[in-house]
């Protein structure tokens, strides 16, 4: 039953599903749940795949399909990355921290969002269902390694209350991803490397500005990775 509750934290977390009254009233803790994230990636990509079932032209699908992953998941990773971008703007960690935390977007939020929703719509117009549902659950997965392979960057926020995943969670979450990334078929392995070098670059980036991870930094590496794949995945096919 752990297992099940686990899983229905990472839906909570990652989408807008109103499922709080299934989980028990004590407070489970989220790294905990990381195991679960592809899992609940790939609901996302089954969710979003719904346009392809409508009549009409495959960049019409496509959009619809972004469109409604943003509001599947509340925006939580698009509001992530334009936080994480605006950083670039920052003179040192301390400032790069301070842009993060304003709700305020700037230019390379605004060109980052851009630029990530063309080609993820560009990508999609030529891909299949387990292509989008592929690169959502190792995008996910990639917030958990990313989780893992850095300390936080500040003593309070999402990034440091998340914990840090034990390496079962990482294994378990992996495997998972791989899975998911196995059916997808023809360009697979492309597909992987893109979104690892994507997630590389993001924790690199993270690590020069701010010394570790926050959430806008999870959440970047999860959407970035995803965007990588499908653009991959499209290259191949």
């Amino acid at each position: 039953m752990a297992r099940w509750h686990q899983f229905v934290l990472a839906l909570v977390f990652l989408t807008r599903l109103p499922l709080e009254r299934l989980l028990p009233p004590r407070i489970l803790p989220l790294a905990a749940s990381c195991w679960a994230f592809p899992l609940a990636g790939a609901v996302v990509g089954a969710v979003a795949s719904l346009p392809f079932l409508l009549p009409g032209p495959a960049l019409l699908h496509a959009a619809l399909s972004v469109a409604l992953a943003v509001w599947f998941t509340g925006a939580l990773h698009e509001d992530a990355l334009a936080d994480f971008t605006d950083a670039a703007g920052g003179r040192n960690r301390e400032d790069r921290l301070r842009i993060m935390r304003d709700s305020a977007i700037g230019s390379f939020g605004v060109i980052a969002l851009i630029l990530t929703s063309l080609i993820r719509v560009t990508a999609i117009s030529v891909l299949g269902p387990w292509h989008l549902i592929a690169a959502t659950a190792c995008g996910r997965t990639a917030t958990v390694l990313t989780l893992g392979a850095m300390p936080p960057a500040r003593m309070d926020g999402l990034g440091h209350a998340a914990g840090r995943p034990g390496p079962r969670n990482l294994g378990l979450a992996s495997l998972i991803a791989i899975l998911c990334l196995l059916w997808a078929g023809e360009g697979a392995f492309i597909a992987l490397i893109a979104g690892l070098a994507a997630m590389g670059f993001t924790i690199w980036l993270a690590r020069r500005w701010l010394g570790g991870h926050t959430g806008d930094v999870l959440g970047t590496a999860s959407i970035l990775t995803e965007t990588a794949m499908l653009a991959a995945f499209a290259l191949v096919i």
